[in-house]
């Protein structure tokens, strides 16, 4: 079988399906085929976060624990990661597959290399339940976390260090958080008070632009594999579309000169990325 963008991953807290009861579990699907291929246990409370490293499929729940899960193995999982003192919330992989950060309602933030069953770093600077992670694509070992209504900051973390670098209080809850690999951009998205979408430069923090449209917290955030769309879903029961970062091929134009965009031009511009698609 071939792993990669056709195979999805969905979490139930409970599910019935004839006389088959599925709880707290994790369900592959062949995407292109809208089919089942297999369900996954171990977990004894709901799932709340997932993230992929090629065939390994990590998964943290309520319980407190990260299941690391090879997909190609007929075993439910690989091994058990313990750590956390309340719910995991937030899970992301490293681009070169080498790190694992986690985020929990303990509001620590841990990191874990490919062997560990304990967390190698340990942050524990949010006051917040910490939901929000993102890895860089421009720099090996940056990481941004965000966390929740009583934090309301985004903080930046050197892994390779394992030094704080940097903190910014955005104002609201910190939902989301996904970088541009396109540019060194990122976007966050948020709950109360705004329920705002916001694009910062890095590492300046600089505001690009501000996204409103949502009236309920922003949940849930997609870019799309060009890295130019992101699409967002909040408790308005809305999915927006918006277009927010260049396209690479833009990007070689501005360092061959073709295309050279001031500071000015670029606010400017970044009127366009509130366009809804």
């Amino acid at each position: 079988m071939r792993y990669g963008p056709k195979v999805k991953a969905s979490t139930h807290s409970l599910w019935m399906q004839g006389r088959e009861k599925l709880e707290n579990c994790l369900m592959i699907w062949d995407a292109s085929r809208c089919r089942r291929i297999r369900t996954m246990e171990g977990h004894r409370l709901r799932v709340g976060a997932l993230a992929w490293s090629s065939s390994l499929l990590s998964s943290g729940s309520r319980d407190k624990s990260i299941l690391q899960r090879d997909i190609r193995v007929q075993d439910d999982f690989a091994s058990k990661l313990s750590g956390h003192k309340s719910e995991v919330c937030g899970l992301k992989w490293s681009y070169d597959n080498r790190e694992l950060a986690s985020g929990g309602n303990d509001n620590k933030l841990f990191v874990w290399n490919q062997h560990s069953t304990q967390p190698v770093l340990k942050y524990c600077d949010h006051t917040a339940a910490v939901k929000a992670i993102a890895w860089s694509p421009h720099l090996h070992g940056l990481l941004a976390s965000g966390g929740g209504t009583a934090d309301r900051c985004i903080r930046f973390w050197n892994t390779t260090t394992n030094a704080h670098l940097s903190c910014m209080d955005t104002g609201s809850q910190v939902c989301n958080l996904v970088w541009s690999k396109n540019v060194n951009e990122l976007v966050s998205t948020h709950g109360y008070s705004q329920n705002q979408i916001i694009v910062w430069r890095y590492p300046t923090m600089s505001k690009l632009a501000t996204l409103t449209g949502h009236t309920y917290r922003v949940l849930y955030l997609a870019i799309s594999p060009d890295g130019q769309t992101i699409v967002t879903g909040a408790g308005d029961e809305t999915l927006r579309f918006w277009n927010v970062f260049p396209s690479p091929k833009s990007q070689v134009n501005d360092t061959c000169g073709v295309q050279a965009n001031t500071d000015s031009e670029i606010g400017a511009s970044s009127l366009g990325r509130t366009t809804i698609r």
